[in-house]
C-alpha cells in the first residue's frame, strides 16, 4: 500500500501539479489570443511579447517596492506591482491599436495584413524589453517559497516520497480560477460583455443594433492585455523571467488556442491544459514511478522517458500540426464568444 501511495505522490509532485500550474498559465495566455481573434479576426503574434512587457513592468515596480521595504509577507511582492504592470500593458495595447491597427481597420484590410503588423510589433516589443531590463534571466519571487514542503509532508504522512506545493503554483491555480470566472461572468452577464459577443457573432448586425465598434475593440484590447500580463507574471514567478522565454511561449500559447478552437474562450482553457499535460507527460521519466508499482525483478533499468525535456516545445508543435490536419476547428469548433 505504501508503494502505491508513494507512486501517486511522486506522480502528483512531478506531473499533476506542474502540469496543472503550467496549464493555468497557458489557458490565461490563450484566452487573450482567442479574445483578439474573436473580435478583430486575426492572430496576434505579438501576444507573447505583450506578456513579456507586462511582466517586465511588474518586475521593475516589484524591485522598487522591495527597495522601500514594502511587501506582502508570505506572498510575492509582485502581486502589489501587478496592477501597475496591467495598466502599462493596457496603455501599450491601446497605443498600438491607435497607431497601427486602426488604420488597417479603416481600410478594411485583410486579416493577413493585421498578422504581419502584429509580427512587426512583436519585434518592437521584444526590443523595448531587452533594452529596458536586458536579455538575462531575472528572479523576482519573494515571500514564502512553499505552501507545503517535502519535509513537512513526509513528517505528516510517514511516506518516503514527499509532496511539495510551491506558493507560485498555488497562486497560478487560484488566480487562474478567479480570472476565468470573472471573465465568463463579464461576457455572460454584463451589457458590455453581451455587446462583445454580439459583435463577435455578426459584426454588421451588431452595428445595426447600435453597438459601437471602437468601444468593443478598445475593451477587447484592454482585457487581452490584462490576461497577457497576469499570465506572464504568473509564469515568471513560477519559472523565472527571460525575454526569450516569452518568445518561445508563443508556440504553446497558440497551440492551446487552436487545439481548443480559435475564438472559443472555453476552448482556450481546455487547450491550455491539453498542451500542458501533453508536454509534461511525454517528457517525464517514469523509472521511479514504475519501480514502486512493479516487482523488483521487473523494475526498469532506463529512465523510461519518451522525450527529453529539450523537446518540450516540439510537443506543442506536433499537437498543433495534428489538430490542423485532423480537426482544424479545434475541440469546440472555433465557436465565437
Amino acid at each position: 500500500m505504501d508503494d502505491l501511495l508513494n507512486a501517486l505522490v511522486l506522480l502528483a509532485n512531478f506531473v499533476l501539479i506542474p502540469a496543472a500550474t503550467y496549464g493555468s498559465q497557458l489557458a490565461l495566455g490563450a484566452l487573450g489570443v482567442t479574445l483578439v481573434y474573436a473580435i478583430l479576426r486575426f492572430s496576434n503574434f505579438a501576444h507573447g511579447e505583450t506578456m513579456a512587457f507586462g511582466t517586465m513592468v511588474t518586475i521593475l515596480v516589484t524591485w522598487w517596492l522591495q527597495s522601500h521595504g514594502i511587501g506582502l509577507g508570505p506572498l510575492p511582492t509582485a502581486l502589489l506591482a501587478l496592477p501597475a504592470g496591467i495598466a502599462a500593458t493596457v496603455v501599450l495595447a491601446l497605443l498600438s491599436d491607435r497607431w497601427v491597427y486602426r488604420y488597417h481597420r479603416s481600410c478594411r484590410a485583410r486579416p493577413v495584413i493585421f498578422l504581419i503588423a502584429s509580427l512587426g510589433l512583436m519585434f518592437v516589443y521584444n526590443g523595448i524589453v531587452r533594452i529596458v531590463i536586458g536579455p538575462a534571466d531575472q528572479r523576482f519571487a519573494d515571500g514564502e517559497r512553499f505552501i507545503v514542503s517535502v519535509s513537512d509532508f513526509r513528517a505528516f504522512t510517514g511516506l518516503s516520497e514527499g509532496l511539495a506545493l510551491r506558493t507560485t503554483q498555488g497562486l497560478s491555480l487560484v488566480v487562474a480560477v478567479v480570472i476565468v470566472a470573472a471573465l465568463f461572468w463579464f461576457l455572460e452577464r454584463t451589457r458590455t460583455g453581451k455587446s462583445m459577443r454580439a459583435y463577435s457573432d455578426n459584426e454588421d448586425l451588431a452595428l445595426l443594433s447600435g453597438i459601437r465598434p471602437d468601444r468593443v475593440v478598445l475593451i477587447a484590447w484592454a482585457i487581452a492585455a490584462t490576461l497577457a500580463t497576469v499570465a506572464g507574471v504568473l509564469y515568471g514567478l513560477d519559472k523565472g523571467f527571460s525575454p526569450i522565454t516569452y518568445f518561445h511561449l508563443l508556440l504553446p500559447t497558440f497551440a492551446a488556442a487552436i487545439v481548443g478552437g480559435l475564438g472559443s474562450p472555453l476552448g482556450a482553457i481546455a487547450g491550455g491544459f491539453v498542451v500542458a499535460f501533453s508536454e509534461v507527460l511525454l517528457t517525464y521519466a517514469y523509472k521511479r514511478f514504475l519501480t514502486y508499482l512493479l516487482p523488483e525483478s521487473l523494475a526498469p533499468d532506463g529512465l523510461l522517458q519518451l522525450l527529453s525535456t529539450n523537446y518540450k516545445f516540439a510537443v506543442s508543435f506536433v499537437i498543433l500540426v495534428l489538430v490542423l490536419l485532423l480537426r482544424p476547428t479545434g475541440i469546440f469548433k472555433g465557436k465565437m464568444l
